[in-house]
């Protein structure tokens, strides 16, 4: 690990996203932002959905699961919990908690056997390590919705994930809905001419082509995954859309430049940047979205 920037969109309200790394791998998961009444205790639905996948997530892989295994586990833990603490049934798709995840999974590490896991609230985090094999290490990625990752290597970037598109097709659809309605982009999720909407689109999540980390163990066989070499020295970005908006959204910097504003400036100053160019644009008259800020999240490696 060389870095990590974790930010709320809003000072007053929780951070939505959660992130953790071990020695063999990292992740980032996005809450989505609730659109009607809690149903969980703690500080947000959306909040508790990434927080408690960061630790599932990371105790499953610190005990010697492969990724699917243990993203598998992982919305197993989140499916019994959910139906555990819910202070009342779900009635439409929209109240399910759920986030976008990233993880990357470094394959073939020597790992302790599996053995008993370990209790709830647990985080393992370990410090940087060094790869044996000079050769390079296979990564597996698994990700939902608009979560990704960046990797520099050899002079070219690869971009993992459909943030870009999945960003854009969504500041296209605010700037419709801001049009129609006739509102400022930036006229907040909450509104009675916005939240309906949003609601209708997040009642599609958990079928289709539409799904994301949540109490629901069957996501685990819809998966996004992508398997690739990484030579030692090459850098890993993974980060959630609030961060990668610096591309996708403001246009600031391509994939290539934001790795080397990263290497030039570091991610905190990159993170005072967007925060920059949000309160340049309080209106969303430059850059339509449903929010001024999103929590923005990213972690900074570098492969051994």
């Amino acid at each position: 690990m060389l870095e990590q920037l974790s930010l709320p969109g809003d000072a007053a309200k929780p951070n939505e996203d959660a992130f953790a790394y071990l020695n063999h791998a990292a992740l980032v998961l996005d809450g989505a932002t609730p659109l009607g009444p809690s149903l969980l205790p703690g500080p947000s639905d959306a909040a508790w959905i990434a927080q408690f996948g960061a630790r599932r997530l990371s105790a499953h892989l610190k005990d010697g699961d492969e990724p699917e295994e243990a993203l598998k586990n992982a919305l197993g833990d989140a499916e019994k919990s959910f139906a555990g603490l819910a202070r009342r049934p779900i009635r439409e798709k929209w109240q399910t908690p759920c986030a976008s995840m990233m993880m990357a999974v470094e394959l073939g590490r020597d790992l302790p056997p599996p053995r008993a896991k370990r209790m709830e609230g647990e985080v393992v985090v370990a410090g940087p390590r060094v790869s044996e094999d000079r050769r390079g290490s296979e990564i597996k990625f698994l990700w939902f919705g608009d979560c990704a990752a960046i990797v520099e290597q050899n002079g070219e970037i690869q971009f993992v994930g459909e943030a870009l598109e999945k960003r854009r097709a969504e500041a296209a659809r605010a700037k419709l809905i801001a049009r129609e309605k006739k509102m400022s982009p930036v006229a907040g999720i909450k509104r009675p001419e916005i939240e309906p909407l949003l609601r209708a689109a997040r009642n599609r999540i958990n079928s289709g082509n539409n799904w994301l980390f949540s109490p629901d163990r069957r996501a685990a066989a819809h998966v996004s995954r992508h398997t690739m070499t990484v030579q030692p020295g090459a850098r890993l970005l993974i980060a959630s859309d609030g961060f990668l908006a610096l591309v996708s959204d403001y246009d600031a910097y391509d994939a290539a430049g934001l790795m080397s504003a990263i290497a030039a400036k570091g991610l905190a100053a990159l993170g005072e940047e967007l925060r920059a160019i949000e309160e340049g644009d309080v209106l969303g008259e430059k850059f339509a979205r449903f929010k001024k800020s999103d929590d923005c999240t990213a972690l900074l490696l570098r492969a051994g």
